[in-house]
Formats: structure tokens, sequence, C-alpha cells
């Protein structure tokens, strides 16, 4: 076997075959160095003259690796082949050229093999066009030649969602033209053999693309600009599909690039950059903790039937453990197991799994009734209510039933589990918090909280069991709802003072959706279910400063027996049959009295304020969070914040939002804040930033 490039690429020929193999771990990316070794392999090929075809591959886990994101936006080197460069050599190859597709080919992936005159994939590849995930279009022609593969409706679809497709679905669409099996790349070199004979091969870019109807863009562009929050990049992969019908390829991939670069080194580019690194690093310990290796965990107890205990045993179902379910209840426990099918036949209809798999991750559930029948799995996850007595109860038998080294993690949104850790009878080492976000099963976010005493092993397990259940895990400290939940108090409490002050409940989630959120603050309470948050704020009155204010908006409407969705009526009114909301009017009445008692005078709200309002408190208490130690970077309450409360990607996070604003601006509006309202003080941390004229990102 030859090698070039520096070892990134490699040769190897069978027969009348040369294998090409991109060597560039962990995923074959472009990086500097790679293009020119394949581009060099390509012409040594094209030169013997026993070479029929040629096979172009990924090593080590097969990935076929696009643009290195490290150095997107930055110049390359002057001379240096690129990617587009050995896509074009690719496209007018004399020889035919196979990709074979085996694990991943995603973004500038694609379009390489897209370059190729044809593809053989695994059934199980996971191929698509995923650049509207960093805030840019496809840059290396796949806008352009992917519709003229499997058509103008499959490759809007892949292009402006960024959502992957499957090898076996990419030979439906036309994308792969041959599945290959175990011995992946014995195939690849037969089907690259068999096509060597051929007179001539697929001239794909000379292809005419079909409109499907003479107002598809339009009706593409209302419906993306609906899903998209503000972003910019799927209409700019919109326009250039548009360009690919409108102009011949050569002048398309030209359009494609100027609308690659322009949107590149935008801050939209630079935020989804920025979340996508940070997603990554989150879940690495610093220091020594970072070498330790995780306790093995392979068997689950959940404690706990309830709604959040139901989804985070469908979650570890899922993530192919088998699970042990405690209710003391058997009726709560039929309930529970009656929901977690249902949850199974909806993910079959919609073609997420088979029947099969159903029928595995249900034969891998356990329910009992005695703890000491939940005390022998390797980890065991409390999810029962969230009261400190309760779950202490829990812990001080779990001490006594449990085997020293069985990791005991509690589902808690915001108490102490140095106090729960404390009654375990020198267990502490094998506690930790893994407060999961409702639905459980579905979404992403995942805070794992170490208490003073937690063993680094434990940690680990914890964050490798969140990779395995397909989770973004954060890294908290102990205090009073970790990074998320401490972050988001202010964020809610200043949504109920601009009520008070003058906005309305659809103006102020209206501003904030218009910014980007998934959903506004009231609506989200709304959903929640008013009743939930009501009964903590009942249980904390007594040690309340009636000094500082408080809004007893949501308090009143409680008092009416309106808690939101559920009841039909909270901050909005919501339709029996479709849920879709509609204004309160007896809201405006509650608002206003609640103004009026608190000697508040009305006035007119800016959008503008509300934005600075709900999320500079973010900022500011972020700025604390991270100065105690509460989360390992700034970016980490960026991972909260967008993966457990659907801030806006594009915008990269709170903290990266901050940054980009300049610590200064930020600094001066919070005292401004702080000249007029409760809960203003400045964080240390921000003012030194604003003095230092630095970042927070700095600080990683």
């Amino acid at each position: 076997m030859a090698e070039s490039a520096e070892n990134l690429v490699k040769t190897e020929t069978r027969g009348n075959v040369r294998i090409i193999t991109l060597d560039n771990p962990p995923v074959n990316a472009m990086s500097i160095g790679v293009p020119g070794g394949a581009v060099a392999a390509l012409e040594d090929a094209n030169a013997d003259d026993a070479i029929g075809a040629i096979v172009l591959a990924g090593g080590g886990r097969g990935i076929f690796g696009g643009a290195d994101i490290r150095i997107q936006g930055q110049p390359w080197p002057e001379g240096e082949p690129n990617l587009r460069d050995l896509i074009a050599m690719l496209t007018k190859n004399a020889k035919p050229v196979v990709a074979l597709l085996r694990s991943h080919a995603l973004g500038g992936g694609l379009e390489l093999a897209l370059g190729c005159h044809y593809r053989v994939s695994t059934p199980t590849c996971q191929m698509g066009q995923t650049e509207v995930n960093l805030g840019i279009p496809p840059g290396a022609g796949g806008t352009q030649r992917l519709p003229r593969v499997v058509g103008l409706e499959a490759a809007a679809e892949m292009v402006v969602s960024g959502k992957p497709i499957s090898g076996k679905k990419g030979l439906e669409y036309g994308l792969v033209d041959r599945l290959v099996g175990e011995d992946f790349l014995a195939d690849a070199v037969a089907f690259a053999a068999e096509i060597s004979q051929k007179d001539g091969h697929p001239a794909n870019d000379e292809k005419r693309i079909e409109l499907p109807s003479p107002d598809f863009f339009e009706t593409l562009r209302k419906s993306w600009s609906r899903k998209s929050r503000g972003a910019r990049a799927p209409q700019a992969c919109i326009d250039c599909l548009q360009a690919a019908v409108e102009l011949p390829i050569d002048e398309g991939l030209k359009r494609e690039r100027e609308i690659f670069q322009d949107c590149v080194t935008s801050d939209e580019a630079k935020a989804m950059r920025a979340i996508f690194f940070a997603e990554r690093q989150a879940a690495r310990l610093k220091g020594d903790d970072a070498k330790v290796e995780p306790r093995p965990v392979e068997t689950i107890s959940v404690l706990g039937s309830g709604t959040m205990g139901t989804g985070i045993t469908i979650a570890f179902l899922d993530g192919g453990f088998p699970v042990t379910l405690l209710d003391t209840n058997e009726e709560a426990l039929a309930r529970a197991k009656d929901r977690i099918a249902k949850t199974y036949d909806g993910s079959i209809a919609k073609g997420r799994i088979s029947e099969a798999q159903k029928d595995a991750r249900l034969g891998a559930l356990t329910t009992v009734t005695s703890l000491a029948e939940a005390a022998e799995a390797d980890m065991i996850v409390e999810a029962v209510f969230e009261e400190m007595e309760v779950k202490k109860s829990i812990f001080t038998e779990l001490g006594k039933l449990t085997s020293p080294g069985t990791i005991l993690a509690s589902n808690t949104s915001y108490l102490n589990i140095d106090e729960i850790a404390s009654v375990t009878g020198g267990r502490e080492a094998d506690v930790l918090g893994m407060h999961f976000f409702s639905p459980a099963n579905i979404m992403k976010l995942l805070e794992v909280v170490r208490a003073d005493k937690t063993d680094p092993a434990v940690l680990q397990a914890a964050l490798a069991i969140g990779k395995k259940l397909s989770k973004i895990s954060v890294v908290a400290g102990v205090c009073h709802g970790f990074i998320a939940n401490r972050t988001l108090e202010g964020y809610m409490r200043e949504a109920q003072f601009l009520l008070e002050e003058g906005a309305t409940p659809s103006q102020v989630d209206g501003a904030l959706t218009k910014f980007g959120m998934a959903m506004g603050p009231l609506a989200v309470a709304d959903l929640a279910g008013l009743d939930i948050s009501w009964a903590k704020r009942k249980a904390a009155a007594a040690t309340r400063d009636p000094n500082i204010r408080y809004s007893a908006i949501s308090d009143r409407l409680c008092e009416n027996g309106w808690f939101g969705q559920k009841t039909g009526r909270g901050y909005y009114v919501y339709d029996p049959e479709t849920r879709r909301p509609s204004p309160n009017p007896d809201v405006d009445e509650i608002i206003a009295a609640e103004a009026k008692a608190s000697n508040i005078e009305r006035r007119e709200i800016s959008d503008e304020e509300i934005i600075e309002r709900c999320f500079y408190t973010v900022v500011n208490e972020g700025a604390r969070v991270l100065a105690e130690g509460i989360a390992q970077r700034a970016s980490d309450i960026d991972v909260a914040w967008v993966n457990g409360y659907g801030y806006p990607r594009h915008r990269g996070g709170p903290m990266h939002w901050a940054d980009t604003l300049g610590a200064a601006k930020v600094l001066s509006r919070i005292e401004e804040f702080h000249a007029q309202h409760d809960f203003w003080e400045p964080a240390p941390l921000l003012r030194q930033l604003a003095d230092e004229n630095k970042t927070f990102a700095s600080l990683s």
C-alpha cells in the first residue's frame, strides 16, 4: 500500500480498481493537505493504464468528512487544492469513480460523494447536507448537484432541514446506486470493476431539474419562514436551490459560492459554530478528572412511575439498558406500562422504530413494588416528588439496601444534592444529580450535578450514559436550581414584572418568539401547568422577604382554577380541540388590579425592553454561576439554554449573544435597571469583563 500527503491519503490496487482512502482521523475532514493528497492519488490512477475504475473511501470508521469546521471562514493557503478543486476533478474524471459510504457522509462529505459518478452505501449510513445547522448553505456544489440526482423536492427537504437520511432511503431516492454488505470494501470494488466495463458514466451536472409546481419556491420560503425562527441560513439554502433551477451548473456553482461566502462570516454562522463546539465540549471534565474511567453501568432502576419516571424509563430503554421500574402502587405501575407502550406505538406510526424494536424495549422492562427488588441495579435513578424529606427518606434506605459502588442518582431540578447524599450512611461518593428535562425521553438536555463528594468515576459514568441516551450533558455544581433553572428564574420573573408595568402576555411572548425563542415564557408556563410553580411559591411564602418585589398575577390565575392548557385557560384561552391559544380577556383586569395594588404606574413597553429585561437577567445570573464554579464554562450555560429552553441556536446562547453585544453595553443597561428595579445588582464578573474589555468566551 502506497502512502501520500503525509499519510492523509492512502492507495491500494485490487485487480483493475484503485482504492483511494482518505485517512484523516477522527472524521476524515477536508483539512489542509487532504484534498491535495486525493488529487495526486487521482492523477496517479488516471495515468495507470491498468486501472479501469476508482473507489473513493473514508478510512477509520468510514466517515466521509467535509470541510474542517475549525477553519471555516478562514483563508485557504494559496495554491493548495481545496474540497471544491477535488470535486471538480472528480466530476470530470475520465475513469469512473465510486464513492463508498459506510458510516456518515454529511455536509461536505456528501458533496464529495456527489462529485463521484456512483455511490454505494451501507443501509445504515447517514448522509445529508447538514450545513444549515452551522448557519450556512452548502458551499461545494451540494445545492446544485443534489437536486440533479434526487429531484428538487427531496433535495429541498434534505438541504433546508439539514436532516440526514439513511443509505436505504438514499437508494430509494436514487442518491445511492447499490447497497453493500458487511464486506463493504470488497462489494464496492466488485461494483467498480463491473462499471469499468461500461462505456461512459453518468454526467449528473448536465441533468435538468424539474420544478414540481410554479409556486414551489414561494411555498417553500413561507414554510421555512415560520420554522426557522428568524435564522437566515434556511432562506440562503433556498436561494441556492433556486439558482440550481434557473442557472446552468457552472453559474449555479458560482452563485452558491457567493451566498455561502456571504453567510460563513456572518454573526449567525459564528454563533452556530460556537454552539456546535460548545455541545461537544460540555460533557468533558476539566483537569485530572478528565482522565478518570467511568464506572461500568449495565442495569438501571428508576424509582417512581409518574410523568418523569416514565419518561426517564423510556429514555433508558431507548438507550439499550434493561430497566427495573419501581412504584409501590401497582395501579400506577400498570398506567406507566400502558403509557410506555403507547409511546412506542406512536413511534411506530411515525416510522421511527419497528414493531420488533418496540417488543425488545418492552421486554427489557421489569416492574416491581419493593425497593429491595430495585436495589440490585448498577445505577438507581430516583424520580419521585420534588420534596427534600421524601427524597432523603428514599436515599436513607438506598444507602442500606444497595452495595457500595452502586450509583445513586436523584432527578431533582432544584434540591441540594449534598443534603440528599448526607443520609446515605457514608455513601456520598456514589451520589450525584441527573436532572432530566420533561418530557425526559424527548428533551436533549441532561444536567449532571456534581456534589461535593461525588467520585469522578461516578460523574464520568453519568456522562457516558448521557451519551448513550443521545442526550447533551452539562456538568453543574450544587446550588438552588443548578445552571438551567437558576438562570431561568429571572427570565420568568421579569416576564411577570413587565406585565404589571404595561405589557400584555401576547406582547411579551411575541417579542421573545420574534427574537427566536421556541415559545414565550407565559405560553411555556401555561403548557407546564401554572399550579406546579404555584405550589412551590406557597411552600416558600413564609421565607419570602416582604420588602422585595413580588408579582402575584400567576397566583390570581391559579386561585380562579386557571392552570393553563390542562384547564383550557391560563394566560391564554385554549381551543378544546386544537389547543390553539387566544388572549384571555380576564387576564388584563387581573394585571391592572395587581399593578394598582403595588402602586405601579403602567406605561408603554417596547419589544427591545422585553428582550433586554428577560435576557440580561440570564446573562447577569450566568456570570454569577460561572464565577461560583457552578458551570465549568460560559458556553455550558449556552448549551443548557439552547437545549433546555429553546433559545435560538442561531444566536449561540445567551452568554455568546452577550459577547456579541459587548460586556460594557450589557452592564450599562443592567446598571440602569438596577437603579429602577429589584434583583438587578450587577454581577462582579460582568463588571470585570466590561472593565477589561473581555468576553465570557475568553475565560475558557
